[in-house]
């Protein structure tokens, strides 16, 4: 059974910092690409990041590049984004996802409906 299963979110100040990670099971995590989306109350699924089975290629928001960043440890079946100076806007249910390809999809990495496989998603929430 193909399980992706997100741990690490919390409450953290401005300024800030979080790791999430996301787990899998019932695939061969070094094959695949992951990205990793969230969702604020409200607002639509909007993509974060996304690394694909080779660790030089990954991608970022605008929102996010030079605070994030995202990274993977094959041997753990463990996907990692590392926050750094959270701020309010942060704030959201953070997903992890895949459509078990080798690499994120080439300009639609971060389009909710390119990925088939979601984790249950961690809550993350930043104060002032």
């Amino acid at each position: 059974q193909v399980q992706l299963v997100e741990s690490g979110g919390g409450l953290v100040q401005s300024g800030g910092s979080l790791r999430l990670s996301c787990t899998v099971s019932g695939f061969s995590l070094a094959h695949y690409a992951i990205g990793w989306f969230r969702q604020a109350p409200g607002k639509e699924r909007e993509g974060v990041a996304c690394i694909g089975s080779s660790i030089e290629t990954s991608y970022y928001a605008e929102s996010v590049k030079g605070r994030f960043t995202i990274s993977r440890d094959n041997a753990r079946r463990t996907v990692y984004l590392q926050m750094n100076n959270l701020d309010l806007e942060d704030t959201a249910v953070y997903y992890c996802a895949t459509d078990r390809a080798a690499i994120c999809p080439p300009r639609r990495w971060s389009y909710r409906a390119e990925y088939d496989t979601w984790g249950q998603g961690t809550q993350v929430t930043v104060s002032s």
